[in-house]
């Protein structure tokens, strides 16, 4: 009962936390042309913490195989120990792009499940598509991270690798 707790409240503090940046980074950058730069501030402050997350947990973890083994960890581990489940699917082209759906985004359920709310979910999005590319990028590959939001507070994170 006690771990439990203990996990809720780490959740808890972890969106709380989230909102704060989303909200500090979004009235420092106030103005509909300032939009695309809170965002894109919002991706790079994830995309340090995903390289700096990716290097704890890969610590005394083998060698991946492949690019499509490197994903899975992204779905199953990495995505186990910062938002508590795995993803719901991953698919791919196999042809470098691959589709992430997670049919309960965790810090898009505080926000209404309304349609007008669908404009902010970009802010919400950036940070955890910034974490992901930044992960992949300290597993030595180049992406392009980009989410979409139909009906919430599901949410699909589309990952391009990108050939160097």
């Amino acid at each position: 009962p006690s771990v439990f707790i203990a996990d809720m409240a780490d959740e808890a503090l972890f969106q709380f936390l989230h909102n704060e940046v989303i909200q500090y980074v979004n009235s420092a950058e106030s103005g509909e042309t300032e939009n695309g730069r809170c965002v894109s501030k919002l991706e790079n402050m994830g995309f340090r913490v995903g390289q700096g997350l990716i290097e704890r947990f890969t610590k005394d973890t083998a060698r991946f195989k492949d690019e499509l083994d490197i994903m899975k960890f992204i779905c199953k581990d990495f995505w186990t120990c910062v938002f508590k489940k795995q993803i719901d699917n991953l698919r791919t082209n196999h042809q470098g792009i691959y589709v992430l759906q997670d049919n309960k985004f965790r810090l898009l359920t505080q926000l209404s499940t309304g349609k007008q709310y669908l404009e902010h979910a970009p802010k919400y999005l950036a940070f955890t598509c910034g974490l992901v590319r930044g992960g992949l990028s300290n597993l030595g590959v180049k992406s392009i991270v980009t989410a979409e939001v139909s009906v919430m507070p599901a949410c699909k994170f589309q990952v391009m690798i990108q050939k160097m």
